[in-house]
């Protein structure tokens, strides 16, 4: 069969910029994935892996049928074809890890592909995974404001109010307070800055909250959430460690916040065990670590069977953030989508690598109309901090 316009060419690009050591933040780095056709168009797509290991594993050299590098798997395929690229992928990839950085490598082609497709068709990534299910985008805002490092609990609280004020005049309708707070507050005291929190953004905002793997044990998750339930919080995310699976399900069956689980998950197969065993109410799978914008419909669907929201883990740059929008444009159990903004969080690569960015009004964002992910990558950051050419 003669493919009118196949992939001629994939490159992974290492980019790492100075910034200091901490404080989580995984956009200090990344892997950008080119894909190539043959009339010169370029998909692009990243995964939230460490970035020289995801190039080698893009780019190196085939060894045997189940330990390939994607480039030599994608390199002449028709990009139309999706799902059977992927599943190409994930066949030729065994070796590398079925749940780990050979998923993530993965994803990041297969965001590039969606992207690459919609410009060869000239229509929104959205409409490849089935057309628009919404008539807006739902964004949330992430509210970090680092570890305390020294700081009092009063200093913390008291740069997360001055970020919800932002967040609000930006114009989201819903913010993700962050209460990473470490040692410097027991569970009686994060009980009273939930609420402090709660009070300081108003009644309307929709509020989420991260505790970063607080707990080892579901009763202490539960002793907090019990304490918090008049504070209308829609979801609690990273409660007990990411594979106690046992655990979230107690927790799950015990109170009535939402529990959210499945941030580092790869593969519907995990998500599968997220929700049968971890019994989590909503799935929180990165769409650049799942298996790419495919794998994260297939997740979709199969929680939408079982009565589960998902709501992706999205703390990268803009190529992730675009690909995220554009998923739950097409998905209906996708109520809100995570919204790394370069004004509440200063990331260089976030705020620099890609544009444009979209216009929050009223809490939501317009459906996508550009083709593929409909960003532009910077080729001067692309080459100020690509680590794997040396002037």
């Amino acid at each position: 069969m003669t493919v009118a316009c196949p992939v001629v060419e994939v490159e992974a690009i290492p980019l790492v910029t100075s910034a200091a050591f901490g404080d989580l933040d995984a956009s200090r780095e990344t892997i950008v994935v080119r894909v190539v056709d043959a009339d010169g168009r370029v998909g692009v797509g990243e995964a939230d892996a460490p970035a020289q290991v995801v190039r080698e594993l893009v780019q190196m050299d085939d060894l045997f049928s189940w330990s390939r590098g994607l480039r030599s798997i994608v390199v002449g395929r028709d990009p139309f074809e999706l799902q059977a690229t992927q599943a190409a992928m994930l066949d030729g990839t065994i070796y590398h890890g079925r749940r780990g950085l050979g998923v993530h490598a993965v994803s990041a082609v297969d965001i590039a592909l969606h992207d690459l497709v919609g410009k060869q068709l000239g229509r929104p990534a959205y409409q490849l995974l089935g057309g628009a299910r919404r008539t807006a985008v739902v964004p949330y805002a992430t509210i970090w404001p680092g570890t305390p490092r020294g700081r009092s609990i009063r200093e913390v609280m008291d740069a997360i109010g001055v970020l919800f004020e932002r967040a609000i005049a930006l114009g989201f309708g819903a913010v993700k307070m962050e209460v990473v707070f470490e040692d410097a507050v027991d569970d009686r005291g994060l009980v009273d800055c939930i609420r402090e929190g709660r009070r300081r953004l108003g009644s309307e905002p929709a509020l989420l909250l991260d505790f970063g793997y607080r707990w080892h044990h579901w009763r202490d998750a539960a002793w907090v959430l019990d304490r918090i339930e008049d504070c209308d919080v829609f979801l609690a995310e990273a409660t007990l460690q990411h594979d106690d699976m046992d655990g979230h399900a107690r927790l799950a069956s015990r109170v009535r916040t939402r529990v959210a689980g499945g941030e580092f998950a790869a593969t519907v197969q995990e998500c599968r065990e997220w929700i049968e065993r971890g019994r989590v109410d909503v799935l929180q799978p990165d769409v650049n670590r799942c298996g790419g914008l495919t794998e994260l419909r297939r997740i979709a669907e199969l929680a939408g069977h079982h009565g589960v929201e998902v709501v992706p883990h999205g703390w990268k740059t803009g190529i992730t953030a675009a690909a995220a929008r554009h998923f739950q444009a097409a998905t209906p159990n996708a109520p809100y989508v995570e919204m790394y903004h370069a004004e509440l969080f200063h990331s260089t690569l976030r705020s620099e690598l890609t544009g444009p960015d979209p216009t929050i009004h009223d809490g939501v964002i317009d459906l996508p109309t550009a083709p593929g992910l409909g960003i532009e990558v910077d080729d001067d950051v692309v080459t100020r901090f690509r680590t794997d050419v040396r002037a």
